[in-house]
Order: C-alpha cells, then structure tokens, then sequence
C-alpha cells in the first residue's frame, strides 16, 4: 500500500503543472497473494503488486488518456504531456461536460489488516482443513484462496480527490469424486469470516450425494438455483442491460420499459454500493459519489446506471458509475443486489414435489436475445432431483435456455439469506444473491456426464 497521503501528493504536483483546461488523475494498487490447489495438493503460490495511473486531459471536448504503471516524477509529467498531445488530435466526445466537481463521500470501512497481512502459510492452513474433510471421504480437493489489498484514489483540477482502501478474500473449491463433485465459495473484506470447515463440509456433501448421477430427460422442471447460479445469469444481465449503454443502443431488455411490467411482484434487482453486506465502496472511477439505482422494483423495470457522460446525453445526472479511463465502457453495475425473500433453501426443497436443485451454471451464453435476456448455459458441481420434499440423487448435468425476464416472472419462493458472490472485480464490488425457486424452467439439452 502507497497510502492516501503519498498519492495525493505526488499526483497533485503533477495536475498543477498540467496544460490542459481540465485533468484527472486515477491511481489503482494492488497486492494480492494467491494459493491454488489441486488433487488435495498446494502447487503455486504467487504474490503480485501492481500500480497503474491513469491521466485523462480535456481540451474543450477533446479527450487524451493515457496510462503508466510509473509513479517517478518524471514520468508521469510525462505521461500527462502525452495525454494532451492525444486529446489534441481527437475528435469531440458527444455527451463529455466537463470532470467530476468536488463532493463528499460515504465513510465505510473496507480495509481490515488481518486479510492484507494473511501469508501463504495461513492460506495453506485453512485450505489444509477443507483437504482433511474430502480426504475423509476418499475425494480429491481443487481451487484457489487469494488475499490482498487494493487501494483507489481520483484526483482532478475541479477538485475532486477521493481515495478508498480495501481488501479482499475469496475462496472457491471443487470437490471431486470419481463421477461427481460438490462446489462451494465464499467472499469477503474480512477473512476471519469466512469458514472453511463449513465451505468443505458443504462441497463434500455436494459430491457425496451426486455418486453415481442418473440421466433425466430434458424438459420443463421447478428448479431451485442456488446464490452462485442466481449470481451467473446477474452477471449477464448485467452485462447486456444494466448499463446506459444498453439503453442508448436499444439493446437492454430495460430500453423502452422502464415503469413496466417485466417480471414477478416479488422480484427486486438492484445496485447499492454502500451497503456492506456487499464489497462496498463510496465513489466510481471518476470520483462521482455512488447512488442505489433499482434496475426492476417488485416487477417493474426500473432505471440503468449512468457514468458523466452517459448521464449528460441522457440528459440525468451521473449514478457514480464510472469506470477507469480507457475501459470501454460507459457505465456498469459493480453491486449487485437481488432483493431477498422469506423463506429458507430448505424450505424451497421440501415445497417441492419434483424439481432440480442447481448449485451452479458454466458457459452461459446471454448474447442470443439481449432484449429479452435469453441465455443458455450447463449445470455443473451438483445438480440435483428433488422428490417429494427431499433430495433424491444426483442427476447428470443439463442444459439450460431460457428468457430470463419470464423466468423471474415464474419466481415462487426466494430465501432471506443471501450470499455475496465473487466476481473478476470484487476489490470493488460483487453480486449479493439469495436461493430463487422458478416454475417450468426449460432445460434443453442433457449431456453423458
């Protein structure tokens, strides 16, 4: 970790000498440690720190940016000249009013010394546990712990500067058997949370119950889709509707419904990057304060998140959804949220007569309807039939394609626990999902294992 105070004052020193009308600085660090792990056996462990600054210039509506993983002096003067002298020769940007003014933002604490000083030995002691567990079954263990600590800061000549610490620690492990196997996962800021006997208990139940899996024709079942699988087909719908671009585009499922009817009374789905019960954090990359956005409320189809520009040619104000300069990108949703239900994983099992329960999906495609957010994809690491009120067996794993909007129109039970699920950029956020009971969900295809 550089801190708060070094950054700030190497960064500003170089805004001030700046050229351009307007300039922003985005400094984003990393120190992250990983363990992977296969066949019940450690076989790396890798410890990375990475810093990169990133200057974006304005002339007028010209923008120049430019990145380098320097923080000399010299170089990043440098950097800063090269930034301008690429917004010189750029062509407007339509919607571009201008950087972040000053604001104040949330407190929230996001950084805990016990995850940013976690060693590899400590790594090797919790997944050391989870192998024990399998071992006593006669199954083998895969997967990864990493551990880290991240830290943001945007700085601009309106006067913005926000900076934000943070760790990280996210686990997932395979358990494998012969024919089977059990998956589980946990996220966190705080490792001391996370509890690896439980999260090896449960992938090795997974696996237990899923020997031997029988064949079940393709068709239409209840299926009950655990948080993971639930948090899958969010990141899609994420991806392809959630952000202004979608909208704009006319290719989101929320174009042109938004205060309609789309899905179920009971279904919630939104974005709320203070709520710690996720990976929070107080501003985007462009040091715009975050707001909670709805994207559907109780069935309803809601509004998309927006960074500064997006926001400006919509003519709406800015979400504090940003992302780092040059990303490609307009806007995206980092947080997440399905709004939990009241009821039990449990209690959606034994409600149901015949049904599937899913513990995760792979290979989702979510590109073939995006209005619609059609998708298909396979089940995998513990699919289950559920037969009058109990897990029956292990089932050999499906295919999926369904339109996801008439799906969570089909939503009959959903659970008041919820689970936050890792993603590619949990240091700032993440999906926070609960287990979701659907009626005639569709599998379209089976497969031989």
């Amino acid at each position: 970790m550089i801190g708060k105070d070094k950054i700030f004052s190497t960064l500003s020193q170089v805004l001030k000498k700046s050229p351009s009308e307007q300039t922003e600085a985005v400094f984003i660090g990393t120190s992250t440690g990983l363990t992977r792990f296969a066949n019940s056996y450690i076989h790396q462990n890798v410890f990375e720190i990475s810093g990169q600054v990133f200057f974006r210039v304005a002339l007028g509506r010209k923008l120049g940016v430019v990145s380098t993983t320097s923080l000399v002096k010299e170089d990043l003067d440098r950097a800063l000249l090269t930034a301008y002298h690429i917004a010189e020769n750029q062509p407007e940007t339509p919607g571009f009013n201008g950087f972040a003014p000053k604001a104040k933002y949330e407190k929230i604490r996001t950084h805990y010394p016990s995850t940013a000083s976690f060693t590899p030995v400590q790594r090797a002691e919790k997944i050391m546990r989870v192998f024990k567990i399998a071992d006593k079954k006669g199954f083998t263990v895969a997967g990864s712990l990493a551990t880290g600590e991240s830290e943001v800061a945007v700085l601009n000549t309106n006067g913005v500067e926000a900076y934000q610490p943070f760790t990280s620690a996210a686990t997932n492990m395979t358990v494998m058997g012969d024919n089977s196997s059990g998956y589980s996962e946990a996220l966190s800021r705080e490792i001391r949370k996370i509890d690896f006997t439980e999260l090896g208990e449960i992938a090795t139940k997974k696996c237990m119950d899923s020997k031997d899996p029988q064949e079940l024709p393709p068709g239409k079942y209840t299926v009950i889709l655990e948080p993971k699988a639930v948090a899958e087909i969010l990141e899609w719908m994420n991806y392809t509707g959630f952000g202004a671009q979608s909208v704009e585009d006319g290719t989101g499922f929320l174009h042109e419904r938004s205060g309609k009817k789309i899905m179920g009374d009971n279904i919630t789905i939104y974005d709320d990057a203070l709520d710690t019960n996720g990976m929070a954090a107080p501003f985007d990359f462009e040091g715009v304060p975050k707001k909670k956005v709805y994207f559907v409320k109780k069935g309803i189809g809601g509004d998309v998140v927006y960074n500064r520009i997006a926001a400006n040619k919509a003519g709406t104000k800015p979400t504090g959804h940003g992302l780092p300069p040059g990303s490609g990108s307009s806007s995206f949703s980092l947080n997440t949220f399905v709004a939990s239900g009241r009821n039990t994983l449990n209690s959606m099992i034994s409600n149901t007569d015949k049904g599937i329960l899913v513990t995760r999906f792979h290979y989702i495609n979510g590109l073939i309807d995006t209005r619609n957010a059609v998708m298909t994809g396979m089940t995998r690491d513990g699919t289950f039939l559920v037969k009058n009120g109990k897990i029956a067996e292990g089932i050999k794993n499906l295919r999926f394609t369904e339109n996801m909007l008439k799906a969570f129109s089909r939503v009959k039970m959903i659970s008041k626990e919820q689970q936050a699920i890792n993603t590619w950029w949990s240091d700032v956020g993440c999906v926070v999902a609960p287990a979701i009971m659907i009626s005639n969900f569709n599998f379209s295809g089976k497969t031989e294992f």
